[in-house]
């Protein structure tokens, strides 16, 4: 679980999220789910589906769930949602596990 608080310069022309922050909020709860073993993977697939429009002040938690891993891929489901638990977005990311180890920084 990871969670980011949205700031007026993540707010679109709309007044709500930019639908690129969101994304990459989910791509980085992706990326924590498939490296968190020290084996390295990069994203193959990425889908995302925005339910709600976020705010500026609100608060995003990403949930990632494994879905399915084989040898070389897992695909893992993410769901965005704000302070008082209503889904900003669902997210499904495919991984392909490149046969390295995750190199700290």
């Amino acid at each position: 679980l990871i969670e980011m608080p949205i700031k007026k310069e993540m707010i679109n022309g709309l007044k709500t999220v930019h639908g690129g922050v969101t994304f990459a909020f989910a791509d980085s709860a992706l990326a924590f789910s498939s490296n968190n073993s020290g084996d390295a993977a990069v994203a193959l697939n990425c889908i995302i589906n925005f339910t709600k429009a976020g705010k500026e002040g609100d608060t995003f938690r990403a949930e990632s769930i494994l879905v399915n891993e084989t040898r070389k891929t897992a695909v893992y489901d993410i769901k965005i949602t704000n302070q008082n638990e209503e889904l900003i977005a669902k997210f499904v990311g495919t991984v392909y596990k490149i046969n390295k180890k995750v190199i700290e920084l």
